[in-house]
């Protein structure tokens, strides 16, 4: 893994925008899985370097997709109206 200084602390792994959007999201399902082990049995380095990764890796995220798809249920407001059960992320259509 590239280890690059930025901005006062140490960056693990590649460059997020280097990545092509397979590897994005690749790497997004990674850190999303793994994030509440490392929430619950991690130490304070190994939070601290998931958290600036997840960051970064979400970051890059939203820089390539700044009009991805919002689920109303997702907001303030859409939570607020939500009724017990329903779902707050989009489904597709026909399903």
């Amino acid at each position: 893994m590239d280890r690059t200084r930025r901005a006062g602390y140490h960056m693990t792994g590649v460059d997020p925008s280097r990545l092509d959007d397979q590897q994005l999201m690749k790497e997004l399902e990674t850190i999303h899985r793994t994030r509440h082990d490392t929430l619950l049995y991690g130490s304070s380095d190994a939070l601290r370097t998931h958290n600036e990764r997840m960051a970064q890796l979400e970051g890059e995220y939203l820089r390539r997709n700044p009009r991805r798809l919002v689920s109303a249920g997702r907001t303030r407001e859409g939570a607020r109206e939500r009724r017990c059960g329903e779902a707050a992320t989009p489904e597709a259509s026909g399903t």
